[in-house]
């Protein structure tokens, strides 16, 4: 069965950091380029960054350049999200996704082939 997985959610202070983890079984993501996206309550899904298949590009949201980076260890078959300098506007569940592409395929969510359950990031004092 195909699955992601992602780990690493939380409560944190503003300010504070998080890094989460997205973790593959089932298939390897050598082939795959990865995007991270996030849903608050509300609020449609947004993409927050994507990977190219070897980790060689990446792009970001505006919201997050400077503060979050994206990374990717094929050998793990694992894609992390570091996420720096939070604020409570980063509250969502953060979910990761997978499309069989070798650049990256920016944040259109039909796009993506494989999606994890989400997992909670809470930003607050």
């Amino acid at each position: 069965q195909l699955q992601l997985v992602e780990s690493g959610g939380g409560l944190v202070q503003p300010g504070g950091s998080l890094r989460l983890s997205c973790a593959a079984s089932g298939f390897t993501l050598d082939y795959y380029a990865i995007g991270w996206f996030r849903q608050a309550p509300g609020k449609e899904r947004e993409g927050v960054s994507c990977i190219s298949s070897s980790g060689g590009s990446t792009n970001y949201a505006d919201s997050v350049k400077g503060r979050f980076t994206i990374s990717r260890d094929n050998a793990k078959n694992t894609v992390y999200l570091q996420m720096n300098s939070l604020k409570a506007e980063d509250t969502a569940i953060y979910y990761c996704a997978a499309v069989l592409s070798e650049h990256t395929v920016g944040f259109q969510i039909y796009e993506y082939d494989y999606w994890g359950q989400g997992t909670q990031v809470t930003v607050s004092s």
